[in-house]
């Protein structure tokens, strides 16, 4: 089956219109619901990221105007019926056929994860966390311990998920690499590529389907991409489609000409750079 990577822009319930496919692998990263104090630990607060310069514009502001709102039993209740079903019966130890969640949240979130995702038939977990060697807590690296790490649940039915270990222990807590600096940087929480392409290659194999309900910068859709997955993403938020789209034309293009002739770096620019300025 062709490789299909599509972003839609559209909110994740409205799935059924466009056909596709199940997922084995579902990947989000969900909002964090902190509201205005969204920036309130990063050095965007303050311009040029200093703080002798006054306040940025991005003080008290929100990531997004959905960012206070976001509905965990909705979003659950979608994401079970764009999941494959689990079979009845796994062919044997370590060769699991059986599809799950990952979902990327605040640490608080993980409890209440758990908890609903038991009403949608997800009745099991593993939690995961992922070490960076930085901080964006910097402004208050005086005043308390900052984090660096990220926080995810991996949700699943009954049965345990496939698992691509290739012989190799792998561990619930790993390290957060850096995004290389000539990647686009479209929005303000996005993940670094070769962690999501890492995670896809131990859930899923060459050709099955990935789906990431809230897209944002289309990242989860380039690692699949690049790992020869199918994927479809759902981002509600026209400029984000926008810029999403083109990068991920940009990096469709290299892989089938070994060039781009979109240039996502330069023509999408970055949205998350527009609102730093």
């Amino acid at each position: 089956m062709k490789q299909q990577i599509k972003l839609f822009n559209n909110h994740f319930q409205n799935y059924k219109v466009y056909g596709i496919q199940k997922a084995q692998l579902i990947i989000a990263d969900i909002p964090y619901n902190v509201g205005k104090d969204a920036y309130g630990s990063n050095p965007a607060w303050y311009e040029g990221g200093n703080s002798k310069n006054g306040e940025s514009k991005l003080a008290n502001t929100e990531f997004f105007d959905t960012d206070k709102d976001f509905r965990m039993t909705e979003f659950l209740h979608f994401c079970t019926k764009m999941l494959k079903k689990e079979p009845k019966k796994n062919p044997g130890r370590g060769n699991s056929k059986s599809p799950c969640m990952l979902i990327f949240c605040s640490f608080e979130q993980q409890f209440e994860l758990i908890e609903k995702a038991k009403n949608y038939g997800l009745n099991h977990y593993i939690n995961m966390v992922f070490k960076k060697n930085f901080s964006a807590q910097v402004l208050k690296a005086n005043m308390r311990v900052v984090g660096n790490c990220e926080y995810a649940v991996i949700l699943y039915r009954d049965k345990l998920p496939k698992f691509n270990n290739h012989k190799k222990m792998v561990m619930n807590c790993m390290e957060y690499p850096r995004e290389s600096k000539s990647t686009p940087k479209l929005h303000p929480t996005q993940k670094p590529i070769k962690l999501l392409q890492k995670l896809i290659e131990i859930f899923t194999d060459e050709g099955e389907v990935v789906i990431d309900p809230c897209a944002g910068s289309g990242s989860t859709l380039i690692a699949a991409l690049k790992s020869n997955r199918t994927a479809f993403g759902f981002e509600i938020k026209k400029d984000f489609y926008t810029l999403a789209n083109k990068w991920i034309l940009a990096e469709t293009e290299i892989k089938e000409l070994g060039y781009a002739k979109t240039e996502a770096n330069n023509e999408a620019g970055s949205l998350f750079s527009l609102m730093e300025g």
